[in-house]
């Protein structure tokens, strides 16, 4: 086949389009701009574009589809050329679906924890050396691409997002798979620029869970309040599986699971992370993988990408990178790294990005979130609110908003980098929370100052 991408350097779409040139398709792509990791991935692979741009005399007759990214949107010369030619067009998640239908969907959903419980669960089926197809929306280690589509897997693991699926169906992109097994973690408001209101974002969650296939299974964790209520309505036949914090301890910074008796150290901590191993195992029983290969398989595992992610740890002091950015993100990232290093001060610092925590009338949603924090930092950009269109938000209103006037903030990244480097950071930890990259922060360059200067 001969497929187009139209947007290719997003995350999951470049991943895609690597994915289907190792299956032999021939493949193309554009867009008007590429980051990092994508640039380099793409450019691995020969896929990257020659320029930068968008260039309607790519979009031919012998194309056999277009994969349509977010980034572009209505209008895109490219995609005009594409509908008047009749090129089928497809959605990332549409096309995976095209190429999944005979296959068992394992898709996993949440405000919170997908991305980790869906890259646990492909940890634990490569450790079982099974065959298996995924999609996951972050890069993990011992998968060199975050896409796999082949001929002989069984079965997908799909990474459920509740946004959009593109400019020409706003269709949350979980509804389009239509899960046999699906797992929901927990359920926070977010992307109010898409769902306004609460009970709206709720809705979309409800749907999915009836998106189940018949005689499915619906796994979910039974201490988020609403994701239980929705389990209370699900329809008869559809077999449910609730899973919950496990019994666990914590001994000179490493948390240990407790089950029948036995002690098992973990590289990952927190008690949304136990959460997410239990909904990962889980989904692996499902599969037919036991409980004890399951624990035994997960003793390595270390995070998916920017999810507590360690940067650098010196004797008192350690820096983690993480993708928090919600308010319930927040506050679990926070109190993970609290009870996991109690005796130490943490310097937690907030980039707002997204569209939901750049808009006035969410802000009120943070109240309180950082407040477990000694030292607590938000910074913001003035272009980011640019690119969304957003007024800029007054310190004080900031301040208000988290319920804290013990906040710093920051809009300019040299004065924050200063700030940084101007602490105290014996019995110390760095936490940096954002789904940007702090204005071009050089993280890894400051995690070693912060661990060489403790």
């Amino acid at each position: 086949m001969k497929v187009h991408f139209i947007a290719i350097g997003g995350s999951v779409m470049h991943n895609l389009a690597i994915a289907l040139k190792q299956k032999g398709y021939n493949v193309t792509g554009s867009d008007d701009e590429i980051f990092e990791p994508a640039k380099s991935n793409l450019i691995k692979h020969n896929l990257l574009p020659e320029h930068l741009g968008w260039n309607d005399s790519q979009i031919t007759e012998d194309l056999d589809a277009i994969v349509l990214g977010m980034h572009a949107k209505a209008g895109n010369p490219e995609l005009e050329k594409a509908k008047k030619l009749g090129i089928k067009i497809f959605s990332y998640p549409e096309f995976i679906f095209e190429q999944s239908k005979n296959k068992k969907r394992v898709v996993i959903g949440g405000s919170h924890g997908k991305t980790t419980i869906t890259s646990m669960v492909l940890h634990i089926l490569k450790k079982q050396n099974l065959d298996f197809d995924y999609m996951v929306g972050a890069s993990l280690e011992g998968f060199d691409v975050s896409v796999r589509l082949s001929e002989s897997a069984p079965v997908i693991i799909l990474e459920g997002d509740e946004y959009p699926d593109s400019t020409l169906n706003q269709m949350p992109k979980f509804l389009i798979y239509h899960p046999d097994v699906a797992l929901l973690s927990g359920i926070a408001w977010d992307h109010i620029n898409v769902f306004p209101t609460f009970e709206n974002y709720i809705l979309q969650f409800k749907r999915f869970v009836e998106s189940i296939s018949k005689d499915g299974m619906f796994i979910f964790n039974s201490e988020d309040e609403i994701v239980s209520k929705i389990a209370e309505d699900v329809r008869a036949g559809l077999q449910i599986i609730p899973y919950s914090t496990p019994e666990f301890s914590i001994m000179n910074h490493t948390t240990f699971l407790i089950r029948n008796g036995n002690k098992m150290p973990l590289k990952i901590f927190g008690r949304h992370n136990l959460q997410n191993l239990m909904g990962a195992t889980a989904v692996c029983n499902s599969l037919g993988v036991n409980e004890a290969e399951c624990f035994e398989a997960l003793k390595d595992f270390t995070g998916a990408s920017k999810r507590l992610e360690l940067l650098a740890a010196g004797e008192t002091t350690a820096v983690f990178k993480d993708f928090a950015h919600s308010p319930s993100k927040l506050k679990a990232t926070i109190a993970a790294v609290k009870e996991q290093f109690p005796e130490r001060r943490l310097v937690a610092c907030l980039e707002l990005h997204t569209y939901s925590s750049v808009n006035e009338n969410f802000l009120k949603e943070y109240r309180d979130s950082m407040s477990n924090a000694q030292i607590k930092i938000i910074f913001y950009d003035a272009h980011t609110f640019q690119l969304k269109n957003a007024a800029l938000l007054n310190p004080v209103l900031i301040l208000n908003s988290f319920n804290d006037e013990d906040i710093i903030v920051f809009t300019e990244i040299e004065k924050l980098s200063r700030f940084l480097q101007s602490q105290e950071w014996k019995n110390a930890t760095l936490l940096m929370m954002s789904s940007g990259n702090f204005s071009g922060l050089d993280l890894q360059e400051l995690s070693t100052f912060v661990t060489t200067h403790s």
